[in-house]
């Protein structure tokens, strides 16, 4: 990243974005950081922190207030036009990222927020590259393995999330060779895998956290499934990716699914994590089926920590295919870890936090 870059991002200071924006301040350039006023304080905290661990002047960060679901991403005017005659790359990453979240605001946040930053894209007079942050479950209710050529599908979803981000990356396709775009699916991010840290503990920590309720007597019983995988990737896996690839002509034109090639069955899943917190692995399973039952009861969320907008994730039958991101990625010395690698950092992390 050369001294005159100006990189746009949505966003911050989200947990994805703070990172990504600390990891891409390290190869030098300058920022433009779209904030909702609600989080501008919180976004200046950050700053300051940023600013010191990478040793570049608060002066190369600066934050526009602005919010994507209105026209000219709310911006004004003078903000406006400088993050349009500045920005050279542009990372969207900003979205309402709840399972459970109605129809009305994520389609306000997430389609027509992604409209409007691909309107903003299309009139940034110096872009040489907008980068859109979709996820693996644009697939919603598809069965077997989701290339990363595919998109479009009559399958269904499972929920408003997947529905508007799926409809969001259909607006980004439909730019087509107009902008010099590469769309990144991630899967199920978790935390760092070195140090554990995450922001949310939804996704496998709802397992994390159920086995840590009674190590010795939930540990016994396996609830996975031996033919459902759960994709997991940790979240500096995903950051070094999208920093690699910033300005990578290569990358344009293409989807690129940044997932684990190689994910654990939700069975092996629940074992290594069992492990870890117990010191053995389970004794006995039982049947998916029975499992799902029950996950679906009212009395579930309660005694397993599991909402019931979670469950369908753990028995997902889709795998996902990573061909043109391992291409693109292992050149440059970026391979997702196995999740037994990183295990035990993201358990320690989950343990510290709770109550």
């Amino acid at each position: 990243m050369t001294a005159d870059e100006k990189i746009f991002i949505t966003g911050f200071p989200g947990f994805i974005a703070s990172r990504l924006v600390k990891r891409l301040a390290r190869d030098g350039g300058k920022f433009l950081l779209l904030v909702q006023p609600a989080l501008a304080g919180q976004a200046r905290s950050g700053l300051q922190e940023i600013a010191q661990e990478t040793q570049k002047p608060i002066e190369d960060f600066r934050l526009l207030e602005g919010d994507i679901s209105q026209a000219d991403l709310g911006l004004n005017i003078h903000d406006l036009e400088r993050a349009r005659s500045e920005s050279t790359v542009i990372f969207h990453l900003a979205a309402l990222y709840d399972l459970a979240v109605p129809r009305e605001p994520a389609m306000l946040v997430n389609v027509t927020g992604t409209r409007n930053v691909n309107a903003f894209a299309k009139s940034a007079r110096s872009l040489l590259h907008y980068h859109y942050v979709s996820t693996c479950y644009v697939a919603g209710k598809r069965r077997g393995r989701i290339r990363e050529t595919e998109l479009k599908h009559e399958a269904g979803f499972r929920n408003y999330y997947e529905e508007t981000k799926y409809l969001a990356e259909r607006e980004v396709a439909s730019l087509g060779a107009a902008l010099p775009t590469t769309i990144h699916r991630p899967s199920v991010v978790c935390g760092d895998s070195v140090s554990g840290e995450t922001a949310k503990f939804d996704g496998v920590y709802y397992l994390i956290q159920y086995l840590l309720k009674s190590p010795g007597l939930f540990s016994i019983l396996n609830i996975g499934n031996r033919e459902v995988k759960l994709n997991l990737v940790p979240v500096d896996f995903v950051v070094e990716s999208l920093a690699a690839l910033a300005r990578d002509a290569r990358a344009i034109g293409k989807t690129l699914q940044l997932a684990d090639p190689n994910p654990l069955s939700t069975r092996e899943l629940f074992d290594v994590l069992a492990e870890e917190i117990s010191g053995h692995g389970s004794r006995i399973s039982l049947p998916p089926a029975v499992v799902h039952a029950f996950l679906r009861l009212p009395i579930s969320p309660p005694i397993t920590g599991l909402p019931h907008a979670a469950v369908p994730y753990f028995f997902i039958d889709q795998t996902y295919d990573t061909t043109a991101a391992t291409e693109m990625l292992r050149p440059l010395g970026i391979s997702c870890p196995a999740f037994p690698s990183y295990a035990h950092n993201i358990v320690a992390y989950a343990a510290s936090r709770v109550d």
